[in-house]
């Protein structure tokens, strides 16, 4: 008997089990893996992600196990040239107090740092786990296999942090909802790229393809890739993450060349790009987090800054009213349905900008620049990501702005 099941020792599950933990309370935290995988996505957090991160008391561990923060951001074109670009870039700095900008920290050694953490506050933190049965309700529990053993376990509360297929969110019948994708994303982890400047992060739209680059520190960069959808063979093949570095040679983006010149550091994966979210991300005796709650299209990045703020209202809630049997979520369900809302438009928006490619888009994102430079609330959307969704009033997050932007 616990207090608390979590299951999936990802990111959010091993972040709320040390949380949990640390406030005294019983946590037993499950996870299917024998080793952390990179997964080619869940590496850069956001200044307001940050802001999550330090409220939980979690700040100090990750810059100990290796944190790199960004200072600057420059958007690079083919319709401008690159010292065009650098001449507008933006600092990284101004979007949270006490946030010197974006927090990157490669996934695997993330999620090891956070599921040993947990175990050091007091969890009972299992690898090598099967889950067997769910069974949600005024008492939750859970079948798994471990060490050729079977074990039910009970708690009071059963939290899902299992990711995209969530078997928590299926047990408690949440509805999971999904918009059509729009291009595919890809992403390669490269070492060798000492020429990248360790504070700049970068994005960029060049013929038929966008970049992302974000440094992780020692000549380490995680770039990601978008193209179109009638593209799903580009990067197939033994010889694919060379074809993918090939990608990034651009002409409007001179020192994308310390990226092609950078060796392949992991797998390259390709996936779809869309968004995903529930309408409540709660049943009785469940609640989910993370990608289990559903997750924003991987253009922005937000996936590890929505998990912590997940975590935080969460645990918040968990911490002020011991009496769990009638505690209510709905505050969290209200809060996290807003936020995926508004962040489901600026994704929407930012893949219409920066993912979408010919003459006609070209033509678009020059106007946008022209335009910005006089009128810079054409940019505000993109505060959404760095400062928050809820930094920015709501008649930023409608079809009004959105046409602005696109010159419609």
């Amino acid at each position: 008997m616990y207090d608390l099941i979590v299951v999936g020792g990802g990111i959010g599950g091993s972040a709320l089990a040390t949380v949990m933990a640390r406030a005294g309370k019983s946590v037993l935290l499950l996870e299917q893996s024998t080793v952390y995988q990179d997964r080619v996505r869940g590496e850069w957090i956001a200044p307001w992600g940050v802001a999550e991160v330090q409220q939980l008391g979690l700040y100090d561990l990750l810059m100990g196990a290796g944190g790199h923060h960004i200072g600057r951001h420059v958007t690079y074109d083919e319709s401008r040239a690159p010292a065009e670009a650098e001449a507008v870039g933006l600092p990284l700095n101004i979007f949270k107090p006490g946030v010197p900008g974006p927090l990157c920290l490669r996934h695997p050694h993330h999620c090891q740092t956070l599921f040993d953490e947990a175990a050091r506050a007091g969890a009972e933190a299992l690898r090598g786990v099967s889950l067997v049965d769910v069974t949600t309700g005024a008492h939750p529990r859970v079948t798994y296999e471990i060490d050729d053993r079977t074990v039910e376990a009970t708690g009071r509360l059963l939290v899902g942090a299992d990711g995209r297929t969530s078997q928590v969110r299926e047990a408690g019948r949440i509805v999971l909802h999904q918009d059509r994708p729009h291009h595919w994303f890809a992403g390669l982890l490269v070492d060798g790229a000492e020429g990248w400047d360790e504070d700049l992060q970068a994005i960029g739209t060049e013929g038929d393809f966008g970049f992302l680059a974000f440094p992780q520190g020692g000549g380490r960069v995680r770039i990601y890739g978008g193209y179109p959808l009638e593209q799903s063979q580009r990067f197939k093949g033994p010889d694919g993450p060379r074809r993918f570095l090939d990608a990034f040679a651009m002409t409007c983006s001179p020192a994308n060349r310390h990226l092609v010149a950078g060796e392949p550091a992991g797998p390259l994966f390709s996936y779809f790009n869309n968004d995903s979210w529930t309408d409540e991300p709660f049943a009785d005796g469940v609640v989910l987090i993370g990608d289990a709650a559903g997750w924003n299209d991987p253009i922005l990045g937000l996936g590890l800054s929505i998990t912590y703020r997940d975590v935080r209202i969460v645990s918040d809630l968990l911490k002020a009213n011991d009496d769990w049997a009638s505690l209510s979520f709905a505050s969290y369900a209200e809060e996290r349905s807003e936020r995926m809302r508004r962040l489901r438009f600026v994704a929407s928006l930012q893949a219409t900008i920066d993912m979408e490619f010919g003459d006609a888009a070209k033509a678009r994102r020059r106007s946008l620049f022209e335009r910005s430079a006089t009128d810079p609330s054409l940019g505000a959307h993109g505060f959404a990501v760095l400062a928050g969704p809820e930094s920015l009033p709501a008649e930023i997050f409608t079809d009004d702005h959105r046409a602005r932007v696109l010159g419609a």
